[in-house]
């Protein structure tokens, strides 16, 4: 098993800022007058990020920050500089090791602009909330104004934005793919994911005299290399359509192979032919090409066999350095061929996935492939004439480890610099605390488990009720009241592996998809007992839990929900099961309805027993790749029977490096073994057709009948219209009366609840519907086939800085043969689904 350093292990650096004192600062400065007032000359790390500075663990900047200054480095902060030019990235003079870049706690991009790439008016994480103080691309533009103030500094790339785009990736808002954001913001290092291990020997590796060129073999980071390096063996996954039988398919990514598809493979072409065999038995090797491939054979007798010991003139010497070895990706299970202890994945080339977008969803499903990192290996891709390596993922930190980090001296408030000003995602969270992190869920239009990892790292339940006390202490103005003890998944806390060898060699993409491991623990017993220790801290009246629940873990544990729904559910509870359907389900990789009706079973249950009246609030998405109109018409009469009336209501957004993204690219299902001959599913693109979608979800909406009427009739369900018990919508008559009378016939779609009395319906209270009636009257993008003129008028109207990369749309051409693919589609934001409580470095 894979071990790791441990992160407070290191020995203080003995460089010229830190002769002095390693006293905390109370907060990381950001200007030089703060410096002074520290005693500083120069930071050793200066961090710039898109977000406005809080000192909370739940802010990325902070995380990384207050981690570094434990270790012995002076750290400053430019939080949301004017990226207009050089000289806002020199306000805190020159690092002495190198500039942290982020975008901040979300992607630049999903945090600027919607689904219809219409451009936000507000940013939760900038004081008062104020949108434009970022610019899109930060992670890019800011690396650029860095090089710009001081070139010969080091760039270290971080953060969810810079993470997810770490090899080539498809790019919504401009629809095509692009360039590792590596090579793009000319940076000269990227560290993925919650990156506390790889920062730290980074830092230290740099203050003890090493140069950024030699960081090249960290985990967690990826670093552009002119060449694959020497002595390895290369795992060649460039291609799909490898020849040769494949018997049987346990999973995905595990190929089977015979004798005959190993020669067969090794001669289809020349160059794979020559590398092969010399894996191969070489008595028998010129007999099977000879009877295989007659063309291959006479090849062979001209350039010689080393396999055989035959040499010609253009033969291979086996006495001579051999740089690379190349196995075919059918062949990556046969340990004669190779040597797991160097040996690395070839991705198709950028050039060859910008084409080929069967290619691209090939490629992101050996990306997942290569997630556990107990078993992950290198991967590299070609990108013109650099190569960008990709080092696996980091070792989990224990839990004493990440206790550490969340008990480093947060103030766990805004820097003073902002005063008074109000900073959304700030108030949303100051008084949620994040209990362990990662997901095994594997919802494939999700992309935190791309960041945060599969395997949950927990922390301790004393680390978790210090810092319930520290709120307590340090938040102005605490009521009493936990908003939320949780993280990506309020209920993974502690669920691990039961045995770690099996968990060393496993590659299943999620725990409980498509049933719930064997090996998996489930026991929510210590959720359970930290739930009834919080609720005793002196000054806690009230824990409440509002990250989203995986409920078919959470039926396994009986005790658990009946804990959680007498104790935390303050009314309404979050759950997510996305849709009804199963067909739309299973690309999504969510469990089947029985899941939730039997855990509406328990809710309802506990609920009465604790004589309280609660209800559930549901999460569904309209225009998921797979989803046809039938299918979220099916879901909205759902909705109509269970008597739900529901705005929370997301459209599938595009995320870079999620399965889901992949299956939009290429209406393919990467889930699946893919060929070119792969059937198609069936992708919602077109404008109209997302709209619909999204109308169906919120049907007791006046301003969505008359398009849902249009799409009854066209679907040959008129007898959906009407005024009986079956219909889902009115008839135009009866709906120009309803809409006719005094009253405000969109109450209920605005969240506000119904009368119990007067309909008994639940309505979830959100106000949605403001951004619907919006929609009406703005002009919309048409998406993908017309360039987005519409977003492009729209955004030309407003009164935001223009930035650098913003959205220009382009045709994409995503096939074999390149021929154009019109998009159509323009769906919504969910793929980087977890509260801004969760840590995003």
């Amino acid at each position: 098993m894979n071990t790791a350093k441990h992160l407070f292990s290191y020995p203080k650096p003995n460089i010229h800022s830190l002769a002095k004192t390693y006293k905390p600062a109370p907060f990381l400065p950001m200007s030089r007058a703060e410096m002074d007032k520290l005693g500083w000359e120069t930071c050793d790390i200066v961090v710039v990020c898109g977000d406005a500075y809080v000192d909370h663990p739940s802010f990325g900047m902070a995380v990384i920050g207050r981690f570094l200054e434990s270790q012995g480095f002076r750290v400053g902060i430019i939080a949301q500089p004017d990226w207009r030019s050089a000289e806002p990235f020199k306000a805190l003079g020159k690092p002495n090791l190198f500039f942290g870049v982020s975008a901040g706690n979300m992607d630049s991009m999903i945090n600027r602009y919607t689904a219809d790439l219409r451009m936000r008016s507000d940013d939760a994480y900038t004081p008062g909330g104020q949108g434009g103080k970022r610019p899109d691309r930060a992670v890019t533009v800011y690396s650029q104004r860095c090089k710009e103030a001081y070139k010969d500094v080091p760039i270290v790339l971080g953060g969810i934005e810079a993470s997810l785009r770490r090899i080539a990736q498809y790019d919504y808002w401009s629809n095509e793919v692009r360039r590792s954001v590596l090579i793009d913001a000319t940076a000269d290092i990227l560290l993925y994911g919650n990156a506390e291990r790889a920062i730290a020997e980074v830092a230290h590796s740099l203050a003890a005299g090493k140069s950024i060129k030699e960081l090249d073999s960290i985990r967690g980071t990826v670093v552009i290399k002119k060449e694959a390096p020497a002595g390895w063996t290369e795992i060649d996954s460039t291609r799909i359509d490898w020849p040769g039988n494949i018997d049987k398919l346990p999973n995905p990514y595990e190929y089977q192979h015979n004798a005959k598809s190993v020669v067969d493979a090794a001669q289809t072409d020349i160059n794979n032919s020559q590398i092969g065999l010399r894996q191969l038995d070489p008595e028998k090797m010129a007999e099977q090409i000879a009877a295989l491939n007659p063309e291959a054979a006479s090849q062979l007798a001209t350039q010689g066999c080393p396999a055989q010991g035959i040499e010609s003139e253009k033969a291979f010497d086996p006495n001579e350095p051999q740089p690379i070895r190349i196995i075919p990706m059918p062949l990556q299970n046969r340990s004669d061929l190779v040597d797991n202890e160097k040996v690395y994945v070839r991705l198709p080339s950028f050039d060859k996935v910008r084409k080929d977008s069967i290619l691209y969803a090939h490629a992101s499903r050996v990306l997942h492939q290569e997630a556990n990192p107990y078993n992950a290996r290198p991967m590299i891709q070609k990108h013109e004439n650099r190569e960008v390596w990709i080092n696996p993922p980091p070792i989990p930190l224990e839990t004493d480890e990440l206790d550490g980090v969340f008990d480093l001296p947060y103030a766990r408030v805004p820097h003073p610099i902002y005063g008074k000003q109000k900073i959304p995602a700030y108030d949303m969270i100051k008084t949620s605390i994040n209990i362990m992190r990662g997901c095994f869920g594997g919802c494939t239009f999700c992309s935190i488990t791309e960041h945060e990892g599969r395997i949950i790292q927990s922390r301790s339940q004393e680390s978790i009720l210090k810092e319930i006390e520290d709120i307590r202490d340090k938040v102005p103005g605490f009521t009493g009241h936990i908003s939320d003890l949780g993280g990506p998944t309020a209920n993974m806390y502690r669920l691990t592996c039961k045995d770690m060898p099996t968990l060393s060699k496993c590659r299943r993409l999620s725990c409980v998809y498509p049933t719930i491991c064997k090996n998996l623990v489930t026991s929510h017993k210590h959720t359970t007992n930290l739930y009834r220790e919080a609720r005793k801290i002196r000054g806690v009246n009230r824990v409440s839990v509002a990250s989203g629940l995986r409920y078919d873990l959470a039926v396994l544990d009986p005790e658990y929900v009946k804990e959680l729904v007498t104790h935390h559910v303050g009314g309404y509870l979050k759950i997510a099961p996305e849709h009804t359907e199963e067909g739309v389900l299973s690309q999504m990789m969510k469990p089947k309805m029985s899941s939730y009706y039997e855990f509406k079973r328990m809710f309802d249950k506990f609920s009465k027993e604790a004589g309280k009246e609660q209800f559930l609030i549901p999460y569904f998405i309209a225009a998921h790749p797979g989803t046809r109109d039938e299918d979220m018409l099916n879901l909205a009469l759902w909705l109509k029977k269970n008597n739900f009336e529901v705005d929370q209501v997301q459209t599938f957004y595009p995320s870079p490096m999620s399965l889901a993204t992949a299956m939009y690219v290429s209406e393919r299902n990467p889930l699946k073994k893919l060929t070119y001959k792969s059937g198609k599913i069936n992708i919602p693109r077109g404008i109209e057709q997302r709209r619909l979608q999204k109308a169906l979800l919120r049907y007791h909406d006046p301003a969505n009948w008359p398009i849902i009427r249009e799409a009854l009739r066209a679907m040959r369900k008129p007898h959906l219209i009407g005024n009986s018990a079956s219909a889902l919508i009115p008839d135009e008559q009866t709906g120009a009366r309803n809409t006719g009378r005094g009253h405000n016939p969109n109450a209920r779609a605005q969240g506000k609840p119904a009368s119990k009395a007067a309909s008994g319906k639940f309505t979830s209270n959100t106000n949605n519907h403001q951004a619907t009636a919006k929609t009406a009257s703005k002009p919309a993008a048409k998406a993908f086939g017309d360039k987005f003129e519409s977003a492009k008028k729209f955004n030309a109207q407003t009164t935001a800085p223009k930035s650098a990369g913003a959205p220009v749309k382009k045709e994409f051409t995503g096939t074999k043969t390149g021929k154009t693919q019109q998009r159509n589609n323009r769906p919504t934001e969910q793929s980087q689904r977890h509260k801004p409580g969760a840590p995003k470095k």
